[in-house]
C-alpha cells in the first residue's frame, strides 16, 4: 500500500517557478520520471504510475509551469525553452538517470533535453503518441477544444458533458470526484479549466511549430534507448511520422496500441503500462548481458 501512496516533493524550477511533483515507492528502481502533454496534469499517469510502482519502480509525476497545482508565470509569459530547462532539472535531481515517460508535449521537451544535452540525463525514454513532425489536424483539434469555453462552466456536470464530446471512445462520464483536480474555481463560482489561459494566450504555440527543425535534429542525436508508443486511431502521429521518426533513431522500437487514440494512457492503460513494463525488462536484460548494474 506505501508504494502506491503518493508523497510530495518540494521542486523550484531556475528561475523559481514551485512545481507540483510526487513520489511513488521512492526506495524504488528504476526511476521512472512521467511528464505529461499540453493541457494534462500529473493525475492523467495515475494508473500506470501507481501500477508500476507496485511492480517496484520509483514513480515521479508531476504537473509542467501553468498546469494542474504548480505556479503560474508573474508575466504571463511561457516559452518551451523554460519547459525543457525544468525537465532537465527535475530529471538531474533523481538519484539515478530516470526512464522518461512523456507524452505528446512531454514526449518533445524529453527530444530536446536528450538530443541536446551530454550526458545524457535520461537512462531511456518512452515517448507516448508524439514524433518531431506532427499531424496539424491533430493538434487543431486539442487546442480547439482547450479554447472553446473561456467563460468557464456553471457546474462539474457541464465540464463532464464536454469531456465526453471530447473524448467519444471512453465509456462514462467523469464524476466531480474526478474532475476537482482538473477544474479551479473563480471568484463568481464559474469553474475553468486547471491551466493558465495565458499558455494559449501567449506564443506557445507558435513557437513549437518552429521548433520542428530543432526536434529533428534533436531525435537524431538521441542515443538512449527508445520506446515509440503511439494509439492506433491517432489523428496527432501518423504512419509518415512514424517512419520518418524510425529513420531518424534507427535503434528506437515502435508499437501501435490496438484502439487508442492521442490519450494512449486513457484508453488503454493496462496495454499502455504492459508495454512500459516490457521495455524496462528489456533494459535490464541488457545491462545485465554488459554487467551493468542501475541502482
Amino acid at each position: 500500500m506505501e508504494k502506491t501512496r503518493p508523497q510530495a516533493e518540494p521542486f523550484r524550477t531556475g528561475d523559481g517557478i514551485a512545481l507540483a511533483v510526487e513520489s511513488l515507492n521512492p526506495a524504488g528502481s528504476p526511476t521512472l520520471l512521467f511528464a505529461h502533454g499540453f493541457g494534462q496534469t500529473r493525475g492523467a499517469w495515475g494508473g500506470s504510475a501507481a501500477a508500476l510502482a507496485r511492480q517496484g519502480c520509483h514513480c515521479v509525476t508531476f504537473d509542467t509551469r501553468g498546469h494542474g497545482e504548480s505556479e503560474r508565470s508573474p508575466d504571463g509569459s511561457y516559452h518551451m525553452q523554460q519547459f525543457a530547462e525544468d525537465l532537465l532539472r527535475l530529471a538531474r535531481a533523481q538519484s539515478q538517470p530516470p526512464i522518461l515517460i512523456g507524452a505528446s508535449m512531454g514526449g518533445l521537451l524529453g527530444l530536446v533535453v536528450a538530443g541536446e544535452t551530454r550526458p545524457a540525463p535520461f537512462r531511456a525514454m518512452v515517448l507516448v503518441d508524439i514524433t518531431p513532425r506532427w499531424e496539424t489536424v491533430g493538434v487543431e483539434r486539442i487546442l480547439a477544444f482547450m479554447q472553446a469555453h473561456p467563460d468557464g462552466f456553471a457546474d462539474y456536470a457541464e465540464a463532464a458533458t464536454q469531456i465526453a464530446a471530447y473524448l467519444p471512445q471512453r465509456n462514462g462520464r467523469k464524476s466531480e470526484q474526478q474532475l476537482r483536480p482538473l477544474m479551479r474555481e473563480a471568484a463568481d463560482g464559474r469553474l475553468h479549466w486547471h491551466w493558465d489561459p495565458a499558455l494559449l494566450a501567449g506564443g506557445l504555440v507558435q513557437e513549437s511549430e518552429r521548433y520542428q527543425p530543432r526536434l529533428l535534429s534533436a531525435a537524431a542525436k538521441v542515443d538512449v534507448p527508445v520506446l515509440l508508443l503511439s494509439g492506433e486511431r491517432s489523428d496527432v502521429v501518423s504512419r509518415d511520422t512514424v517512419d520518418e521518426f524510425l529513420q531518424l533513431v534507427p535503434h528506437a522500437r515502435h508499437v501501435e496500441v490496438a484502439g487508442a487514440t492521442h490519450m494512449v494512457a486513457g484508453d488503454a492503460n493496462d496495454a499502455f503500462t504492459r508495454e512500459i513494463a516490457g521495455f524496462i525488462h528489456t533494459l535490464d536484460d541488457a545491462d545485465a548481458r554488459r554487467g551493468v548494474r542501475v541502482s
